[in-house]
Order: C-alpha cells, then structure tokens, then sequence
C-alpha cells in the first residue's frame, strides 16, 4: 500500500507539475497578447484619414443596414450596406472579409466609408466639405451663361463669374479647363444644386498674406513691384497679393512726365521706394511710392557732367511764351530763352522754331546749382553767321543772293541763313541793269556785288555787278570794315584774315 500510495502522489505531484508548466505558459501567451495589442492600438492612434482616402479594411460586424470594418485606426469604419448588394440585391459578405474603400467624412467615433469617389458617397463627401467649409478641388469645364460649369469630385457645380477670380475677368475662356481648388457656398437638393466660389478662397490667403506682409514693411524699404494700371495721374503697382500702392506721376522719373504711360507699362516689373503709409491694418491701406527715388538725384553729380561751354543735344519737353525747356539729361531740364533761338532772324513765338518731343543743339551758358536752373543757347550751339562774314565775303566779290523783299529805300537781298545785305536806291540808279532788278520778285535769285561789310554792326552794302567795272569800284573797298588802304583785293582778304585770328 505504502508502494501505491508512493506511487500515486508521485503521479499527483507529476500533475500538479504540468498544470504549474501549463498555467505559466497560459499568463505568458496572455502577457504577449496584452502587450502586443497595446502596440496595436499604438499605431492606430497615429494614424489619420482625410476625406477622399482609400482604406482597405476588415469587416468585424454586419447590421442590418449597415456594415462595419476595422480601418486599422482607433475609429471603426461605417459604410451603407445597400453600396455591398450585388446585381440580384443579395448581400454576399462574411466578416473577415477585405474591402477597399473610400473615406467620405470623419467624425471622433467612426469613418465614413464608401465603395467609390462617386454617388452616395462623393454627396456625403461634399456635403461634408461644405458644411466644415473646406476647400474641394474642382475643374472648369465648360463657360455658361452667368459663370461656369464646374466638376467637383464628379458631382455638377456652378461657379458665377465674380466668384472665379479677385480681379476683373476679361475673357471667360482663359479658365476654362483650368483646376482650382473651391469653397462650397451652396448645397442643396441633396447634391443636385451646388454653387462654388474661388473668390472667397483667394479673400482668405489674400487677407492673410496681406497681413503678414503689411507686418514687415515699412516706410523708406525698397521692394519690387508689379505695374496693374494706369491712370492719367499715376500708376498702381501691387507689392503683394492684396497690397497696392500708388505711384504719382511726378515720382515715376526725374524726367517731365505728361502721360505715365511713357514710362511703364502695365505689367511691367520695377523696384519702388514706400514713401508713406496711411492705415497699416486696414483692408486698404493707402501706400505712396516712388519709382525715380529708387535711383540718385541727377543734379547731385551735374558738376562732374556737365560744363559752362559744352555743346549737347537735348529733347525739347515743354514750350512757354518766354522761350523752351530742354531736357539735356534725365531729371535736368534747361531754359533756351526766346532771345537765344537764333542768330539769324528774331524770334516772336518759341512755337515757330521748335515743337515739344524735338532734338535740338545747345550749349550750356550757366548753371545755378543752388536754384537748379541751367540757362541754354541754341544760337550760340549753331554759331554767329557774321563771324568771319568779312573773310568769307570780301568787298568787291560778286555773289548769288535771294531777294527777301522789296522797300522804298532799297532791295533786301539774302545771301545766306543769317546773312542778308540791302541794296540801297542810289545804288540801283547808278546801274545800267536798274531795270532788271526792278523787275524782280521776292524768292528771285540774282548776282550782287558786295560793297561795304560792318561784322560788327552786322550790316552788309550790296550794289549790281556792273558797278565793280567802274573807275570809282575801289571807293568801295576803302570804306568796308578793317581794309587800311586801296590796296588790291589780296590785301583786302589779307585784313579781313587777320581781323578773324
């Protein structure tokens, strides 16, 4: 017996043995699994959805209308039932099956699931946008009456055409085909009327790039800017979306400006100075600019430039009844006084000799750096016809000149631009050709002999050529200016040389 009883607890204590082995494997199997779950629902946690994702999920519960599945996120997936039914309405799911779906909407405690990116589900899907106003993508299909026809996420949308863009739309064709994205300002009859707007999405980044960047700028900061009109006082440049200032037309250049349209053009690309700023917060700020501060004053460096005596060409910019202001350089304009147009005839109105937007030669007779006022001579840049006149026509020359017109003391006879001599009466009577000249017309031309020459007085004694055979033609040459004696025409030239050295 004692054998047995030896035997048997040696049996109890072999089971007892197993049950210890096989309960310690059980709490470590048990262990694991609550360990390993624990990272299960880890992961979960850190992984999100957004609408429009696909999930390919298990079903862990049929309902009678609806079917739900583990998205492998801590929130369980729903979808419709009806959306599983085949051709013959029979449901041929089981749990543990796998499906790919689509995420319509979300909430805290389940995703919204749908077999396609259409029906049912894209409505949900955009109801759902709509509601939580967040922006969708869509594409312009199509231009129609009032706006344009949109296709979001393959449901049928109108956009009018105020809602497509911020800026005024010219032509309606240049979105057409484009993707944007939208904001969903109506829903209605469950999908079937759904108005979208572009406009107010742009407002939002408008607003809030504007307000960041009215945060950095300042006055006296130089940045780029994009010319968008122009306006017969000045033109608009926009700095950033939604922030425009107002370049004035006389800081679009140191040069006059009568339209700005000589200088920019809209569009255009050019750096700007912020003179000032009027309301920084508002929705409208007021913001003056300059265009020709972005670059230095030109009259800060005209002394190295230009120089009392130089001759330069300049464009005529305006025109006054006291003479015409030229511009010899950006921003430096001169005054060409009425009296400095011409040697060579008097000058009644400026307007006859020059036109605004015309080239002329000037040298520059004073500079007043104080008053900047730079005075001008077109007449000295051409030069005095009567200087040398003496040398170039010597007493006793025979010259072709125009009859100008005719007085009762004598004919007024031009020999060149400038030069023009009189003919006195006495001089006619003493000639046998007096009738010949008598019968001349203003314009005619006809030879004359140069008797007396004043350069200083700027005076010039014409006779007719037969008078030079006479015996008394050399009486002539003793009276013209600078000849010292009777000497022969070579000592004539000779003085007339001199008096030009």
């Amino acid at each position: 017996m004692n054998d047995r009883f030896e035997d048997d607890n040696t049996q109890n204590t072999d089971q007892g043995t197993d049950q210890n082995i096989d309960q310690s494997i059980d709490q470590n199997m048990d262990e694991m699994s609550f360990e390993q779950m624990l990272d299960a629902y880890d992961s979960k946690i850190g992984r999100e959805f957004k609408p429009g994702d696909m999930v390919e999920g298990q079903i862990i519960s049929i309902g009678e209308n609806s079917v739900y599945l583990d998205t492998g996120t801590k929130s369980d997936g729903v979808m419709d039932k009806s959306e599983l039914l085949d051709e013959n309405g029979e449901f041929q799911y089981s749990v543990g099956d796998i499906l790919k779906l689509y995420v319509v909407s979300l909430s805290e405690s389940e995703v919204i699931l749908s077999k396609a990116v259409s029906g049912a589900g894209m409505a949900a899907m955009i109801e759902d946008a709509y509601r939580g106003h967040t922006p969708v993508e869509g594409r312009v299909t199509g231009v129609v009456k009032g706006g344009f026809s949109v296709d979001l996420l393959g449901k049928r949308a109108f956009c009018p055409v105020s809602q497509i863009d911020v800026k005024y739309v010219e032509s309606l064709e240049d979105y057409e085909g484009q993707t944007y994205h939208f904001l969903i300002t109506r829903y209605e009859e469950k999908g079937r009327n759904i108005v979208v707007s572009r406009r107010d999405l742009l407002n939002e980044q408008i607003r809030e790039e504007r307000t960041a960047f009215m945060k950095e700028l300042a006055e006296g900061d130089t940045v780029q800017g994009k010319v968008t009109k122009l306006m017969s006082y000045g033109a608009f440049v926009e700095l950033a979306p939604g922030v425009e200032g107002m370049v004035h037309i006389s800081e679009l250049s140191w040069s006059r400006v009568e339209k700005p349209e000589e200088v920019v053009r809209v569009d255009d690309i050019l750096p700007v100075k912020v003179l000032k700023i009027e309301k920084p917060l508002s929705d409208s700020p007021k913001i003056s600019l300059s265009v020709k501060q972005t670059s230095g004053n030109p009259w800060d460096n005209i002394g190295t430039t230009f120089n009392i005596g130089d001759q330069v060409s300049g464009k005529v910019v305006r025109l006054t009844s006291f003479g015409a202001f030229v511009e010899i350089a950006p921003g430096i304009d001169g005054l060409v006084h009425i009296s400095e147009m011409s040697h060579v005839k008097r000058v009644l109105r400026p307007e006859d000799e020059v036109g605004v937007g015309q080239t002329v030669q000037v040298m520059i007779k004073a500079i007043d750096m104080d008053s900047k006022r730079i005075s001008l001579s077109m007449k000295d840049a051409a030069g005095d016809p009567w200087t040398g006149v003496l040398a170039k026509y010597p007493v006793g020359s025979v010259v072709e000149g125009i009859l100008e017109k005719k007085e009762g003391f004598g004919l007024f006879i031009r020999l060149e631009p400038g030069i023009t001599g009189l003919m006195p009466t006495s001089n006619l009577r003493q000639s046998a050709e007096a009738a010949k000249f008598e019968s001349l017309k203003p314009g005619d031309a006809v030879p004359v002999l140069v008797q007396d020459v004043d350069e200083d007085n700027r005076r010039m004694t014409l006779a007719p050529p037969d008078q030079k055979s006479s015996d008394n033609w050399k009486q002539f040459a003793k009276s013209a200016k600078g000849a010292s004696s009777f000497g022969s025409m070579e000592s004539i030239l000779r003085a007339a040389l001199e008096k030009t050295k």
